[in-house]
Order: structure tokens, then sequence, then C-alpha cells
């Protein structure tokens, strides 16, 4: 049984798809992070780097885009210009100054910004329409029309034209399609006229990334429920959609949290996840890749050791695929699973993920296992992932996970105070934590004597282990401020 929950009320809209009472994705829009894909700008060209083959792109937006060479329109519009493109460089497709119609593929991720392509894509609810794309495919989810539909495409568009048919239109007509890319050229003529307009860089066209989404997995449901709480959106869906069940839910509680989604995104945050043998698995996710640890834990097995590590890893093979989409989690990824004597059992692992991961919309490429044992895939990265777009970096640790030791504060705090030792002061007044005091206690009585100076705390509770100097003066007013007798 599929279901699709969506909340739609506030200004963090969402959605999720629960399988089998199991979640599988969870999707958000925030007007902050709102993402960039699919988005038509006009843009100017503000550097070329031949070494890179790329040339940034200003968008008018926070970053400057990064576009490559291979992407770049001109190879398509003037094919005698690809000849020998390999050996071209980007500075015989874009100059300096120039200005580009681009479209964002990949949003803004850490200090780089949004990567674009020179080839148009303008989606509709059946056909993607290219304007310069020069050929017709069809959805690897649509098997028994395909060559139907490559036959109609080719009949409907231009030379310079190019059409991919969606899963949806495989229930369409060929009218209805006629009529949608009628629509979609009309689209794009109304975009070209507004570059006129346009005296900087800027957007053409901003896509509602939102309901898109909402429609996109609506389309691919063939039965199961829809749940949401906007009324209007409801409408819209039940009118394009009349033989699934959609239901408009009221309830004074939150609809995620109704429906139990919420804990499911906490347990998504988690660097730990249970498997249902007692086994975990661990996630660090770095700017670089991602890296999963799996562990037997409480798992022991009935039989021999092999067997143990074979049914574990099975288990995190499945559980690692969902989580990878629950998390949408990108780029590189390495698996580090219980170390497998056995080719058989590796090549069985490896079946059993690529099995799960053809269940991914998002294109992933398993490229093998490494001599240690290290499992090696990519996972397309189109936006940001879970815990990108939900947490925000550490002030304590600045992103590591971990924080200076009370036992190293202790020592640096002493050989700052020894800077200060045979001065004329009678004693200071250390602002720190609990845990930092305690590292200096048993050895304070030989510090201020060397110090020739006593020492008063002032113990503050907070996360990170920290000192700082506060006063230094004679013994009452120093007692005074650390709240001490005499």
């Amino acid at each position: 049984m599929e279901k699709l929950i969506v909340n739609a009320v506030s200004r963090e809209k969402r959605f999720a798809i629960v399988r089998e009472n199991t979640v599988e994705e969870i999707i958000f829009d925030r007007p902050e992070q709102r993402s960039l894909v699919g988005n038509i700008y006009y843009g100017t060209v503000t550097k070329v780097l031949p070494g890179m083959n790329a040339a940034f792109i200003d968008i008018g937006e926070e970053k400057n885009a990064y576009l490559h060479r291979d992407v770049l329109a001109s190879y398509i519009l003037s094919p005698e210009r690809s000849i020998d493109k390999e050996k071209k460089s980007v500075t015989s497709f874009v100059h300096q100054g120039q200005r580009l119609i681009v479209q964002v593929d990949k949003d803004a991720a850490g200090t780089k910004g949004a990567r674009v392509t020179g080839i148009i894509e303008i989606m509709g609810d059946n056909l993607t329409y290219m304007p310069q794309g020069r050929y017709v495919a069809v959805s690897k989810k649509i098997m028994d029309e395909k060559e139907n539909l490559r036959k109609l495409g080719m009949k409907l568009k231009s030379e310079d034209e190019g059409v991919i048919f969606r899963t949806s239109s495989a229930r369409a007509s060929k009218e209805e399609m006629e009529n949608e890319l009628s629509s979609l050229r009309r689209q794009y003529t109304e975009l070209l006229d507004k570059v006129s307009s346009l005296k900087k860089p800027g957007i053409l066209f901003q896509k509602d990334t939102f309901t898109q989404m909402v429609f996109d997995s609506v389309n691919e449901m063939t039965s199961g429920e829809i749940i949401i709480d906007d009324l209007s959106l409801k409408k819209v869906i039940q009118s394009k959609n009349p033989n699934l069940t959609v239901t408009y839910y009221n309830g004074k509680e939150n609809i995620f949290s109704h429906h139990r989604i919420d804990h499911e995104i906490d347990k998504a945050l988690k660097r730990e996840v249970w498997l249902d043998n007692g086994a975990y698995l661990i996630f660090d996710e770095t700017e670089a890749l991602t890296i999963i640890d799996v562990n037997t834990g409480k798992f022991s097995g009935k039989h021999d050791y092999q067997d143990t590590v074979v049914k574990t890893n099975t288990l995190a093979a499945v559980e690692i695929a969902r989580q990878l989409k629950l998390r949408d989690i990108g780029g590189i990824v390495l698996i580090d699973f219980i170390d497998m004597k056995n080719e058989k059992d590796r090549r069985y692992i490896q079946d059993t993920i690529e099995k799960e991961f053809k269940k991914d919309k998002t294109r992933t490429k398993i490229i093998g296992f490494t001599a240690l044992g290290v499992l090696q895939l990519t996972r397309k990265k189109t936006k940001v992932s879970l815990s990108e777009a939900l947490q925000e970096k550490c002030p304590v640790c600045e992103g590591t996970g971990r924080i200076l030791s009370a036992e190293t504060i202790a020592f640096r705090l002493e050989r700052e105070l020894l800077e200060h030792r045979n001065s004329d002061y009678e004693a200071v007044l250390v602002e720190t934590t609990q845990a930092v005091k305690d590292e200096i206690a048993p050895h304070l009585e030989m510090l201020e004597e060397w110090l020739k100076f006593k020492v008063y705390f002032s113990i503050q509770s907070i996360a990170a282990h920290y000192y700082m100097i506060k006063h230094f003066g004679n013994h009452d007013e120093i007692a005074q401020k650390a709240g001490e007798p005499y």
C-alpha cells in the first residue's frame, strides 16, 4: 500500500512517500532553501577558465553559476562547430561579458555556486520540451509504447527541437500531447520576449518546485492514497487523477506528527541507525563523501560467523539504500560492510543493493568492492541532503563533531597562569567549567605555590570546555567576586 502524505499549510512545505508502512522519501521546500533546479536565468559570463573548460555565469543569485563546456547549447545549435569538440576549448564557444540563457540543473552546495546548462528544458505534465534538444527520449519506466512514442516525437518536433516523453505520457492521448507541446512552445516564446526587458542578469522562469514534485509523485502512483492538509491543492490533484483516493486532513495535530513522519525525520538525522536484528549502521557525512560503517552490534547469529556476517550485510544493504534515499545523500558513498572472505558473498551483497537502488528515482552507479572490502558507489546529487537542509554547523565544534577535552583546556589554563607567576597580585578569578576545575583541583596547591597567588573559580554550565581569566586583584576582592569566603 502506497501513501503520499502532503503537509502544505505552512511556509515550510513537505511531503512523504510511504510504502508498506515504511517512509521511503521525505521532500522539504523552504523559502530560504528552495531548490533552483529547473529555474531559467538570463546571465552574463563573468569568467572563462580554459583549464577547467568551464565558464562562470552571473545569474543574479548570491554565487556565480558554473557552466561546463559540454553542456553549452552551442554544440546543438551549430552542429558543424561540434566537430573535434573534445579538442576545442571553452573559449571557442563563450567569452567574458557574453549574455546567455541558462537553466539550473544542480543547486549550490557549500562554497560552490549552482551548476547550469545551456540546454533548456521546459516541463509539462506529459512532455519535456527542449527548444534545442534535437533528439527524442522516452522514460525508462515506459515499457510497451517506447517505439510508438519515439515515432510520434519525431513527427511532432522540428529538426532543432527535442522532446522527452515522461512516464505519464503512456496514459495520454496523441491529441493531448500535441496540445501540450504547442503550449510549451508558447511558454518558450514568452520567455524569449522577457529577455528584452531585462537590463541585468535575472530570473526568466521560476519553477513551482513543491507543487511540481507533488504532481510528479502523484503521476507515478497507480494505486494508493493521498492525504493532504491543503484543500485547494487536494482539488487540483483530484481533478487530474480521478482514479486515486485523495483525502483531506483537517485535524488539529500537524499531519506529519499525526502520521509519525516527524518521528522518522528525527531518526534520519541521527548518526546511528539500528537494524531489526540488533546490528547497526554509522553514517558520517562530509563535504567530499559519505562513509557508512556496518557493525554486528548485538546480533550474534545462530550458526557460524560467516552466516552472521552475510545476514547482517544483507539487512544493511537494504537499509542503506533506503537511508540514502530518505536522507537524500548524493555524491561519493563508501560502505564498509563487515568483512566477507567469500567473493560469492560480496557479489550477493552487491546484487542486493543494486536491486534496492532500482526503486530509487535518483541515478546511482555501483562501482564495486575495493581490495579492502569497501563498496563504492555514487548517487547523483541535485540538491542539499536532509541534514544540510535541517541542520547547521555546531558553533562549539565547528562541524567536526568533537570539542577540546577538559584536560586540554586545563593544561592551557595552567600555561597562561604561569605567564603571570611572581606578579604583585594576591589572587586571580578564572571562569571555566566544572570539568576543567576538576582536572586542575588535584594539582591546585602545587600550582598556587608556583604562581605565588591564589586561584579562585567561577563555574559555568555549558557544553564546550573553556576558560577565561576574569580578574586579578587582592584576596578579599577576588574571593568576593567568586562568591567564596576569604
